[in-house]
């Protein structure tokens, strides 16, 4: 059974080595498994409005995802970049990750409400960590989506 290392990152506090993998497995897995040409260097990965979940096993990148804080208190954390490693999917291991990142999100910022653009096909996946479909399904790179809300209160 793999062991799994979490850590919780923001975004200026990123060393060279964290933002290159986490770079790395979001284009692996995005960008050539999913075929999806997309500007995966956003500008958001470094600020302090910005929360990285890294999960590691045995010093690789085995899934991440990012959280990132509006402004204004009245809009939504969005919920992003969650990408697992293809040889730890399976397991359950998303599950756990978004359980981390809803307690994260309910630590750091009490009573905010999470909002996430999810592939259409993960919908029910999302829905059993409360969200609820918000949008009709749209195009997103060439993959169906589908905006989805968590209410935080």
């Amino acid at each position: 059974m793999t062991t799994y290392d979490w850590r919780w990152y923001r975004g200026e506090q990123l060393d060279t080595h964290t933002l290159y993998a986490l770079l790395a497995l979001r284009t692996t897995v995005f960008v050539v498994e999913q075929q999806c040409a997309y500007q995966e260097l956003d500008g958001h990965d470094l600020s302090a409005a910005t929360d990285h979940l890294a999960v590691w096993a045995d010093g690789t990148l085995a899934a991440s995802l990012r959280l990132r804080t509006p402004v204004s208190i009245r809009e939504p954390v969005t919920i992003g970049r969650v990408v697992i490693a293809q040889d730890h999917r399976g397991a359950g291991l998303g599950h756990r990750l978004m359980a981390a990142a809803l307690e994260h999100l309910t630590e750091r910022w009490p009573g905010r409400d999470a909002y996430l653009s999810a592939q259409a096909h993960l919908q029910n996946y999302y829905a059993g960590h409360g969200f609820v479909a918000v949008t009709d399904t749209y195009l997103e790179d060439n993959i169906p989506h589908i905006g989805m809300y968590r209410h935080g209160g």
